[in-house]
């Protein structure tokens, strides 16, 4: 407890840089998984290649991923652009299979009601099928975002800043007390997400607790 007194300011800046680096993959993931779920649940052609290429990716090791990415796309590997778009990546990865899942149980006696009465495939989409589906979603999205917040600190191994700082750093000068911190901050952050997004989705979903 002494160190990690003695380190508030560190560990402040190290929460904000964390949750930056864990938040903003998991929003790109899900503007980018969207469309891709809606493809995938709609197009069994689509569905084989999406989910077959998501699940490719998400098997790729995150450090490598981090590592090759600057010869890819010419950015410098400090750049905190390489973590982000990894996590990206393995956040679409993830959410494909739960958006096209959640799409294809929506039950179509309700997609047929909603076109009977007029809605049009985009309005029927963002009004009454993904509304349906978000339960699912949000399950989906608290993985991505549990993972998100422990990939991170792989990003340490190659200088960028965040709770895996404190592992690379606590290792080297052999501080178990900054290793501790690091580990008890990531499953602490990792709880209070995954709190949030249950939160979220039971504020979203209010039909989902008619009756309870």
């Amino acid at each position: 407890m002494t160190w990690v007194f003695d380190h508030a300011g560190l560990l402040g800046d190290l929460t904000v840089t964390h949750v930056y680096l864990s938040v903003l993959p998991v929003v790109i993931g899900l503007i980018i998984a969207i469309p891709l779920g809606w493809a995938a649940s709609r197009w069994r052609a689509a569905r084989a290649v999406l989910l077959t290429v998501s699940g490719l990716l998400y098997t790729i090791p995150s450090l490598a991923l981090i590592v090759i990415l600057p010869a890819l796309i010419a950015t410098k590997t400090l750049d905190p652009a390489n973590v982000i778009i990894t996590l990206s990546v393995y956040t679409v990865a993830l959410l494909v299979r739960s958006i096209a899942d959640a799409l294809s149980a929506v039950p179509p006696t309700i997609v047929a009601a909603a076109t009977a009465i007029g809605y049009r495939p985009l309005r029927r989409f963002v009004g009454v099928e993904f509304p349906l589906a978000i339960p699912v979603v949000v399950a989906g999205l608290r993985v991505a975002m549990v993972s998100n917040i422990s990939l991170v600190s792989v990003g340490a191994l190659i200088g960028i800043a965040g709770y895996g700082q404190l592992f690379t750093e606590g290792f080297q000068r052999q501080i178990v007390a900054e290793i501790l911190a690091g580990i008890v901050a990531t499953l602490v952050l990792a709880l209070i997400a995954d709190v949030l997004l249950q939160l979220i989705g039971r504020l979203v979903t209010p039909w989902t607790r008619v009756g309870r």
